[in-house]
């Protein structure tokens, strides 16, 4: 595991259901971990690997990111390849050290970490029991190179998006979302009257779907 990453690791032996949480541009590891206490009610192992991009956000303050943002806003497809086979060794690393239920891992992504959850589960959905994608965009360069796959039919998939949001427009997630359900992927999109961020709404909705459609699915008899 050579990112650096901070982790909330569940007591008992496991296997413990899973959430690999992405941080967006400019964050580090530490933005997301926030989040495991009300995950699962803290039962769920939450890792947070941080980008390997680091930049001066101001004097003596590191941002990290997982690729250079360029002027043009244009992904450059070697530093992208670089970012998701670097989370890929990782995850192989975390499946190694840590009591992971496989049937229980979830990838989410914030803004420009959701784009590389995006690529992870929709590139190999075998591994993976949802995706969580905040404040993002699947752009259609990396939405084409995935190979269709029927593991995806009915996968979990939630998008949540600020009808405010100023870095990523609203209206990429909603592209976004066509894409996921023409793959034949299940589906959950909520708008929310925020900017570039997860308010309280949006957490509570994040929640109940993650404990409903994906921990602990409701049984049909």
């Amino acid at each position: 595991m050579d990112l650096l990453y901070t982790a909330h690791v569940p007591p008992g032996d496991g296997p413990h259901p899973t959430v690999i949480a992405l941080h967006g541009w400019g964050a580090s590891s530490h933005d997301l971990l926030g989040l495991a206490p009300v995950l699962h009610g803290g039962g769920a192992l939450v890792l947070c690997p941080q980008g390997p991009v680091a930049f001066q956000i101001a004097k003596g303050v590191l941002g990290f990111g997982w690729w250079p943002i360029k002027e043009s806003r244009e992904i450059d497809p070697r530093e992208f390849e670089r970012a998701r086979a670097t989370l890929r060794k990782f995850i192989d690393g975390a499946l190694a050290r840590y009591p992971i239920d496989r049937r229980k891992l979830v990838v989410m992504g914030f803004s420009q970490g959701g784009v590389l959850a995006y690529d992870l589960v929709l590139s190999e959905p075998e591994r993976f029991a949802g995706l969580m994608a905040l404040s993002s965009w699947l752009p259609e360069s990396i939405d084409r190179a995935i190979p269709a796959n029927d593991a995806l039919k009915n996968l979990p998939a939630l998008v949540i998006h600020g009808s405010e949001d100023p870095m990523v427009p609203v209206a990429g997630a909603q592209e976004s979302r066509k894409r996921l359900s023409a793959r034949g992927l299940n589906v959950h999109y909520r708008e929310y009257a925020m900017q570039h961020e997860i308010n309280q709404d949006a957490l509570r909705e994040l929640v109940v779907w993650l404990e409903e459609k994906v921990f602990q699915p409701i049984q049909l008899v």
